[in-house]
């Protein structure tokens, strides 16, 4: 099996991946997570594929494209801090969004599109987030959420106006490397 697997997600714009990134830069003395993505790796994942082959890959595109020929581009506001896992030593750290029926719907058109092109994919519910960090050192100390509600993300909003298939290298550094670029129908 290859190192390398793809994934759909929104891509986030410079501004915001920085915005996150120095938030992540302020707070890292305090919580002692194990890896913290690299700026460029921010993103919101929309359908992760795994391992797959170049026509399987190509045909998805195909799909997805024509069912975002009608879509039009949004904006999203990251809007809250939260963890996966137990509460004092959580699995992922990351920046949340304020409910957004676009996104879902855009997502389930991405997802669709995938299941079409004959991809096994999650059936968990859609959680749309940001993930910032990874592995919380236990050794440190117990992790709070109490201090990380405190800070204020109301200015990060930023429009939505394509998809993007990223390969993932686990090797480099950042991970992920942008592979195709669907554009919501307006743009």
């Amino acid at each position: 099996m290859s190192n390398k697997h793809y994934f759909f997600a929104v891509p986030l714009p410079p501004d915001i991946k920085e915005s996150l990134f120095q938030l992540c830069e302020n707070i890292k003395i305090d919580h002692p997570f194990k890896r913290w993505v690299h700026k460029e790796d921010y993103h919101i994942t929309l359908a992760f594929l795994g391992d797959a082959d170049h026509t399987q890959l190509m045909e998805a595109i195909h799909v997805i494209k024509e069912s975002l020929a009608s879509s039009s581009s949004f904006n999203i506001k990251i809007n809250h801090l939260g963890i996966f896992g137990r509460e004092k030593a959580p699995r992922i750290f990351w920046a949340g969004l304020l409910e957004s029926p676009e996104l879902n719907m855009l997502r389930g058109k991405v997802y669709e599109s995938c299941l079409k092109a004959g991809f096994q994919l999650d059936k968990k519910p859609f959680n749309p987030h940001i993930t910032l960090a990874r592995k919380w050192d236990e050794t440190k100390q117990n992790f709070t959420l109490e201090k990380l509600k405190e800070i204020n993300l109301n200015a990060l909003s930023f429009p939505v106006n394509q998809v993007v298939l990223y390969e993932t290298n686990i090797e480099a550094t950042p991970k992920y490397q942008k592979k195709a670029v669907m554009h919501l129908g307006d743009d």
